[in-house]
């Protein structure tokens, strides 16, 4: 008799029909859930520079180079125009102050300054003839008032006399006598009242020719002066420098630049700077230069706002002591810093800026195998950091060369691990 035989559930066919639905759809599952679905990218970790962002003291700062320059040029300018007559110092040679650099030679002026010298004179003798005038008539009325009073006491000595005496003159003569004296005694008063004004108005007078003839010693003094600018001297003592080489007749116009004289025991720093940091720039502010393996410290003295090209400029004073073999026009690197020393998380520069604009960079995840963009926000910047405001925490490490070739692929893969700078 047959048995009938019962097929079973899990069969191999079953089995494997199953485990590989499942497997589709754990499959899909991670295609749909699971996936790394950001845009990658493979590079050569042997072109790449990798930078472990710090903590540190964010120095902002800014390199400049400045020209050693004197720190007093006095120019020196034909104050009146002439040919050279004789020349006592050379280019390069040092000068005391009042030495005669220059001797010119010019008739014309000679001769326009004794026409002046007359004619000031002149003034002078006219104003001195006019003082004596002043004294002329003060003494005339002086002597007027005078003999006024002698004839005064005289008509009143004889009125007196014929009134104690024997009364010796007639009525008409006594009448005659009392006119004469009151006619002295009003001609005192009216001649008193004028040599009053006149005292006044001499006064004026004598104080205005007082000031004339101050005026007019001052212009002889001035005309005097013309021909000592004849003579071009040295202002200051220091070395002299000629704009052109001078010869023997050669003619000089007036206010033609001759030359200058410099300082040589005292030195600034003319330095010029990006027209960018103009409002950052202010007086007191602390600049580095190393010379031959020493640090010397600067401060920044005068500010000259006009910008030129782009630029300004600044002048620049050694704190301390200058260098001993320091020369003018000599150029030196400096440090200028624009701000204390802060505390900051640190990023070191590199090129990748110019594609990021310094809005993201690529992480070096922990075993180097892959790089992941991520946002971040900085701030200030000198030659050699960054100052990280969010994004990045001190010991990550950051791709800091060129973006150039990644594109906008989120995760770089890298062949091997790399080593951070």
């Amino acid at each position: 008799m047959d048995k009938k035989i019962e097929k079973k559930f899990w069969n191999k066919k079953r089995i494997l029909v199953i485990t590989g639905g499942l497997l589709l759809v754990s499959i899909a599952c991670w295609a749909i859930f699971l996936r790394d679905t950001r845009t990658q990218l493979r590079v050569e970790t042997e072109k790449l520079t990798v930078s472990t962002v710090s903590q540190g003291a964010f120095n902002e700062f800014i390199p400049v180079n400045g020209t050693v320059i004197p720190i007093q040029s006095v120019q020196l300018d034909a104050v009146e125009g002439g040919s050279i007559e004789k020349i006592f110092k050379q280019s390069g040679d040092m000068v005391k102050a009042g030495d005669v650099i220059l001797q010119l030679s010019n008739t014309e002026l000679k001769l326009n300054v004794l026409t002046r010298e007359t004619a000031l004179y002149d003034q002078l003798n006219n104003a001195r003839t006019s003082r004596l005038q002043l004294q002329q008539n003060t003494l005339t009325l002086q002597n007027t008032i005078a003999e006024i009073d002698y004839q005064v006491k005289i008509k009143e000595q004889q009125l007196d006399r014929n009134d104690k005496a024997s009364k010796y003159l007639s009525e008409k003569e006594k009448q005659d006598l009392r006119e004469e004296l009151q006619y002295q005694r009003r001609r005192r008063t009216v001649t008193l009242r004028s040599y009053v004004q006149d005292s006044l108005i001499r006064i004026q007078q004598n104080t205005q020719l007082n000031q004339s003839e101050k005026r007019i010693w001052e212009s002889i003094q001035g005309v005097g002066t013309m021909l000592d600018n004849l003579l071009v001297k040295a202002p200051i003592s220091g070395q002299l420098s000629t704009a052109t080489d001078l010869q023997i007749g050669q003619l000089i116009t007036r206010g033609t630049r001759i030359g200058q004289v410099d300082i040589l025991d005292k030195f600034k720093i003319r330095v010029p700077i990006d027209e960018l940091y103009l409002p950052r720039i202010i007086k007191g502010l602390e600049g580095f230069a190393d010379l031959d393996g020493k640090e010397y410290r600067m401060t920044v003295d005068k500010v000259f706002p006009t910008v030129t090209n782009g630029r300004f400029e600044v002048d620049m004073l050694f704190a301390e002591a200058a260098p001993k073999d320091i020369r003018r026009g000599q150029t030196l690197r400096i440090r200028l810093e624009l701000g204390k020393p802060e505390q900051a998380t640190l990023l070191p520069t590199g090129g990748f800026y110019q594609q990021s604009g310094g809005n993201w960079v690529y992480v070096v995840e922990p075993g180097g195998q892959k790089a992941v963009r991520r946002t971040i926000q900085l701030g200030r910047k000198n030659p050699s950091y960054y100052e990280v405001l969010e994004g990045l925490k001190p010991g990550e490490q950051v791709i800091t060369s060129s973006y150039e070739f990644f594109g906008d692929n989120q995760v770089l893969n890298l062949n091997e691990a790399t080593k951070p700078k």
